[in-house]
């Protein structure tokens, strides 16, 4: 343990961690988007438990925030339903393939409504860092969301194409957000 640890407190120990995972997510968002342009024919299937992969994962990390230190009572419940609306989407992309790929828009949909919901009111509801950057991802990811849900996608191979342009914008924009809370997360005084 070193001497900084010692003096951080709980935001700035949650803080300096978070934009890490925030990046993580942002690459895996970029990368899966553009794995999902270049293969979007022949590879439907792959795409459906890609992202099943994908809304797992993110369902794991909202899980972990939830249980996470310092976080309010309302983010833990946001956080913990948005985590298991995820892993449920998630494993539901691998029962099923061909169900789950025309299904895929109003479940991707879903979830990212409920993830930008979930990021606007915890930025809006709680000091955090990079709070511009938060409400503006939340924001972003919710309109993403309603786009899906509100103009169904006929085409499974349109449906990959605009998911995949999606998620490569939305993770450069969790990419630049984990920057801003990193920023922010230095800026926090020392035992906050």
């Amino acid at each position: 343990m070193t001497a900084n640890s010692v003096l951080d407190g709980p935001l700035q120990s949650l803080a300096k961690t978070a934009w890490q995972s925030v990046l993580v997510l942002g690459l895996l968002s970029v990368i899966l988007g553009v794995v999902m342009l270049v293969w979007s024919g022949p590879t439907l299937v792959v795409a459906g438990i890609l992202f099943g992969i994908y809304l797992i994962v993110t369902g794991v990390l909202q899980l972990v925030a939830a249980f996470g230190s310092g976080v309010g009572a309302g983010m833990r419940v946001l956080y913990f339903v948005t985590g298991v609306l995820c892993v449920i989407i998630g494993l539901f992309c691998f029962r099923d393939e061909l169900a789950s790929i025309m299904l895929l828009g109003l479940w991707i949909g879903i979830g990212w409504l409920f993830r930008g919901v979930a990021l606007l009111v915890g930025a809006l509801s709680e000091p955090v860092p990079g709070r511009g950057w938060q409400i503006f991802f939340g924001v972003v990811t919710a309109i993403a969301g309603v786009v899906l849900i509100v103009w169904p996608i006929t085409s499974t191979t349109t449906l990959v194409r605009v998911a995949g342009i999606w998620l490569i914008v939305l993770g450069i924009m969790e990419i630049v957000s984990s920057f801003g809370i990193r920023r922010d997360a230095k800026q926090i005084p020392a035992g906050v």
